[in-house]
């Protein structure tokens, strides 16, 4: 089963629409972003700023300060690019609770090309001090994130894609900031998943067990705060890993789990994403074919990864 992100970030959105803290906004695009599920039903706490991104920050800065819990959303291009000064200096410094939640995000925006494929956007968010970032394996995860951040204390950012995602989670599942899951056992390679790559990953598994191959998979949804004692613990069992991300290589998921091993465990390490280029046009399966997004890339890094042991 597939199911876009997005959608049950709107599920999300109306079902927090009886907490009369929370405000959500969006920027001309609530139909795609799915906003437009919480103005149904709370148009009274929806503010539409149009065009207007980095106006659209500042308004949620000022609501935040005044005892709001504030949902921005736009596409993610947009969310991290134009208005990166305001998140900046009025939201990640004053420590303010702004979930800027963007869809949209990776190489599977497909046809709209590299102007609106964010493949930069959590190393661009990663790098601000206070910002919390998350890309939930699937929408049932975007759901229970979306309901988690309410309650949660401080600025995050949370990237959703466009696409159908394969489901992986529960919809009873509970989302815990800053916490990553063991999606399934293995000793000899632990596949990092974010995002559909998550699913990948299960897929990579599955290959690789016809092998002979045991490999450990685990969802890494929160990718700052990063959980160095999950990732230790397994590449500890396993002695090798591969991080995989609808992302570049530089700055995401990749980056974050190197520093780990950097500072806690060296062990091998290849990861998959992009690698240092921009996107284009394209069917969104196709895309990730050519940028080697693939349960078959996922399985070929693990193969090289466990000879390096």
């Amino acid at each position: 089963m597939k199911i876009a992100q997005r959608n049950y970030y709107g599920k999300a959105l109306a079902a927090l629409a009886a907490d009369p803290r929370v405000v959500v906004m969006d920027a001309d695009l609530a139909g795609s972003t799915k906003t437009s599920e919480f103005q149904k039903v709370c148009p009274e706490r929806f503010v539409e700023v149009g065009i207007a991104e980095q106006n659209m920050i500042g308004i949620a800065s000022g609501l935040a300060a005044s005892g709001k819990v504030v949902y921005a959303s736009t596409f993610g291009i947009f969310a991290t690019g134009r208005c990166w000064e305001q998140i900046r200096l009025a939201v990640a410094y004053p420590r303010l609770n702004v979930r800027i939640c963007a869809t949209h995000c990776g190489i599977t925006v497909g046809e709209d090309g590299a102007s609106h494929q964010a493949l930069e956007d959590m190393a661009i968010m990663r790098t601000l001090p206070n910002m919390t970032v998350i890309c939930p394996a699937d929408a049932y995860e975007a759901y229970a994130a979306t309901i988690a951040l309410a309650d949660f204390e401080g600025p995050a950012y949370m990237r959703m894609g466009r696409a159908d995602f394969p489901v992986v989670t529960s919809e009873d599942d509970v989302f815990e900031v800053g916490k990553a899951r063991v999606m399934r056992e293995g000793s000899d390679v632990t596949l990092f998943g974010c995002g559909q790559m998550t699913a990948m990953c299960l897929e990579a598994a599955e290959t690789l067990a016809s092998e002979g191959i045991s490999a450990e998979v685990v969802n890494v949804s929160t990718i700052k705060p990063i959980d160095a004692e999950a990732i230790v613990a397994s590449v500890s069992k396993t002695g090798c890993c591969v991080t995989a991300e609808e992302h570049s290589i530089i700055g995401g998921l990749g980056s974050a789990v190197a520093e780990v091993l950097a500072d806690s465990r060296p062990a091998p390490l290849e990861r998959v994403g992009t690698r240092d280029t921009f996107g284009e046009s394209g069917k969104p399966d196709e895309l990730m074919i050519k940028y080697g997004l693939t349960a078959g890339a996922i399985a070929d890094a693990a193969r090289k990864v466990i000879s390096r042991k």
